[in-house]
């Protein structure tokens, strides 16, 4: 895997060991097209796996992301992977959940990227919502398997555009007020 565009552009990016379903390269220069410009913002990698997304935020142009990631086994190659990052990243092994509850943060832009087999993504949506961890003009994405069934609200957030790659789609959120 390669980081798709920014000051990092072409960079190498390892796989970690387990279970992972690194993003698509063409879905990552995609979704970072619709996100547009990301200078200066806050984004938030839950579930980050290798740190992909992570690193193509900040290469893009992001002040500050927290890659949040469970899998312990996972953490010496998101350190890796951010070696070669000058700043602003921030990794968190937890439990998405407890990071989700103990933060006070807010972010412009939140990815959430579970394995696809994961049965809680609507409840992740839910605590995201009634936590407040999205700026008021923020926008969420969450990448799903092409034929799973996202609602299109859950509490404030609503779907306002999806987009489909392959078996997998993105969604995009945003918060009504």
């Amino acid at each position: 895997m390669r980081i798709t565009g920014g000051i990092y552009k072409g960079r190498k990016i390892i796989c970690p060991p387990g279970v992972i379903r690194p993003a698509m390269d063409r879905m990552r220069e995609s979704l970072f097209a619709i996100l547009g410009d990301l200078d200066g913002l806050t984004f938030l990698d839950l579930f980050s796996g290798s740190g992909v997304v992570g690193i193509e935020a900040v290469s893009r142009g992001a002040k500050k992301v927290v890659m949040v990631e469970k899998d312990y086994r996972k953490r010496g190659t998101l350190y890796k992977n951010c070696s070669f990052v000058e700043s602003g990243v921030e990794i968190r092994i937890t439990d998405v959940y407890r990071f989700i509850g103990k933060t006070a943060a807010s972010f412009d832009v939140i990815f959430i990227d579970p394995p696809f087999a994961f049965q809680g993504k609507p409840g992740i949506l839910k605590l995201i919502d009634e936590r407040g961890l999205l700026s008021g003009d923020g926008r969420l994405v969450i990448h799903v398997p092409k034929q799973e069934e996202t609602p299109y609200s859950v509490g404030r957030l609503v779907c306002h555009d999806r987009r489909f790659y392959g078996g997998s789609a993105l969604f995009f959120f945003s918060a009504e007020t």
